[in-house]
């Protein structure tokens, strides 16, 4: 008897504690390490015009995403893009906006994905979305999940647009949209 009153103290201890506040799991992209490596790939099935092969290659992200960041970041210091180190910033506003080799646009920040398209206009950025629909919308990759499974969608017009080459490697692995 005192053994079930000590066994049953303790579920109750534990679904009590499971449910506090200070057990809570933390709001963690789950994704990030995932999306990280994806973006890093990119450039090397995406050629840039030889302007922007020399210095450092940039990666931005538009808005917040604190965990892809900190991914991307810890690649940059043992990684390169070619022969160019990289970088990793992180845009707050279109108004911070320069001209990256990439730009993410987290899917809370995809409202202002028009304006950063017409800020781009013209220049070899490769900008990478992650909501659904934003590949017709502008970006050139779109992160999409399918059947349980993290692909991407590519529309090769607007890698056009921006003065950028898609191998066709990327092509046979990508959901092509126009």
């Amino acid at each position: 008897m005192k053994r079930h009153l000590i066994i049953s103290l303790f579920f109750v201890f534990c679904g009590l504690t499971a449910f506090s506040p200070a057990n809570k799991a933390p709001n963690v992209d789950t994704n990030a390490k995932i999306k990280a490596v994806f973006l890093y790939n990119f450039t090397k099935y995406i050629e840039w015009p030889e302007a922007s092969k020399s210095g450092e290659f940039t990666i931005g992200i538009l808005g917040e995403n604190e965990t892809l960041y900190k991914e991307l970041e810890k690649m940059s210091k043992v990684k390169k893009v070619a022969n160019q180190t990289f970088s990793i910033k992180n845009y707050e506003s279109i108004s911070d906006l320069n001209v990256p080799h990439i730009l993410y646009i987290p899917a809370d920040s995809t409202e202002i994905l028009s304006k950063a398209v017409e800020r781009l206009k013209g220049k070899s950025t490769l900008i990478v979305t992650e909501k659904p629909g934003m590949a017709k919308k502008g970006s050139t990759i779109n992160f999409v999940i399918v059947g349980s499974r993290q692909k991407f969608e590519l529309n090769k017009a607007n890698a056009k647009k921006h003065n950028l080459k898609v191998a066709s490697t990327l092509e046979k692995l990508a959901v092509l949209v126009n």
